[in-house]
């Protein structure tokens, strides 16, 4: 009998244990920071350099408020954002108040209206 109450202990345990884990990875997930790009000027034509000094992580979130008359969001990779152009596949946010969950590593993002990129509308963010 002794040795079916320690089974039981170790099942508490076990389960207690995976609890744990559990309220932590949900403490994770909620603990993404929502950003707004630009803060109260939004996505403009000064927002080259707004990333720097601050710390993202994946799985945080940017939203970009802007006019979509003049302006639109467009996700490329690195050959896409040094020539200012859209490569097949890239994602594009038009509707001038967009959410997008950052990835692990470098996300980069341009404007491609009115050739704003050309004109440095464009931001590299990184994240951890």
């Amino acid at each position: 009998m002794a040795g079916g109450r320690g089974g039981a202990r170790r099942g508490a345990v076990v389960a207690a244990a995976a609890l744990a884990v559990a309220c932590c990875c949900m403490g994770v997930a909620s603990a993404a920071a929502p950003y707004y790009v630009g803060d109260g000027g939004g996505w403009s034509l000064s927002s080259a350099s707004w990333p720097n000094g601050k710390q993202f992580r994946a799985g945080d979130v940017l939203v970009f408020r802007y006019n979509p008359l003049i302006h639109n969001v467009v996700a490329v990779g690195e050959e896409g954002y040094s020539r200012c152009t859209t490569p097949a596949g890239s994602r594009t946010y038009e509707s001038g108040n967009d959410a997008v969950r950052l990835a692990r590593g470098d996300n980069r993002f341009m404007c491609t209206r009115l050739y704003h990129c050309n004109f440095g509308m464009k931001m590299v963010v990184n994240t951890a």
